[in-house]
C-alpha cells in the first residue's frame, strides 16, 4: 500500500497556485481576448497564451499583486498582438457573423472589423488604454494603476485616442461609399 502511494505524483504549490488561477479567470480572460479579436479561436489561442506565460514566469517575478487585472491585461495585448502578426502577415479571420445574412450582422461586422483596424494604427500603450476603457469597462483610476500613470495621463490619452478614431472612421465611411 505504501508503495502505491509513493506512486502519486505529488504537485507543488505553484501547479496548486496555476491551477487555481487558471479555474477563476479563465472566463473572463477569454471574453477580453474575444472582445478584441471577435473570434472564438483567437481567443482561446489567447487564453492559452497567457496561462503559458504565467505559468512560466521566473520565481521573482511569481507575486502578482492584482491577478485579475495582471491577466486581463495580458489577455488584451497577447490579442493585440495576435491581431498584428495576423495584420502583418495579411491573413484575413473566419468570422462566424459570415454565416449570417442579416443586413445588421454586416453592418457590425464591418465596424468591429474597422474599430481592430484602427486600434492596430494606435501606438500599443495606447491601444491596449482604449481596450481596457472601452471594452473592459475599466475606469481611468483602474487603467491609471495597472498602466503605472495618473489619471489625468489617461483621460487626455482617451480623449485624444478618441479624436484619431472619429477622423480615421470618417474617412473609413469616406472611402466605403
Amino acid at each position: 500500500m505504501l508503495s502505491a502511494l509513493a506512486e502519486v505524483p505529488t504537485r507543488t504549490k505553484s501547479e496548486v497556485e496555476l491551477e487555481t488561477a487558471f479555474r477563476t479567470h479563465r472566463n473572463g480572460v477569454y471574453q477580453a481576448a474575444y472582445r478584441v479579436t471577435g473570434n472564438a479561436a483567437d481567443a482561446e489561442d489567447v487564453l492559452q497564451t497567457v496561462f503559458l506565460r504565467y505559468a512560466r514566469r521566473e520565481d521573482d517575478a511569481a507575486e502578482v499583486s492584482n491577478l485579475k487585472s495582471y491577466l486581463y491585461r495580458a489577455a488584451v495585448n497577447a490579442a493585440l498582438d495576435l491581431l498584428r502578426a495576423r495584420q502583418t502577415a495579411r491573413l484575413e479571420p473566419l468570422d462566424e457573423a459570415y454565416l449570417g445574412s442579416s443586413v445588421q450582422k454586416h453592418d457590425d461586422l464591418g465596424l468591429r472589423r474597422w474599430l481592430r483596424s484602427a486600434l492596430l494604427k494606435l501606438n500599443p500603450r495606447h491601444a491596449e488604454m482604449f481596450t481596457l476603457r472601452y471594452l473592459e469597462e475599466y475606469d481611468n483610476r483602474e487603467i491609471a494603476r495597472l498602466m503605472k500613470t495618473s489619471q489625468g495621463v489617461v483621460a487626455i490619452t482617451l480623449f485624444r485616442i478618441r479624436k484619431q478614431l472619429q477622423a480615421d472612421f470618417k474617412s473609413h465611411m469616406g472611402a466605403a461609399r
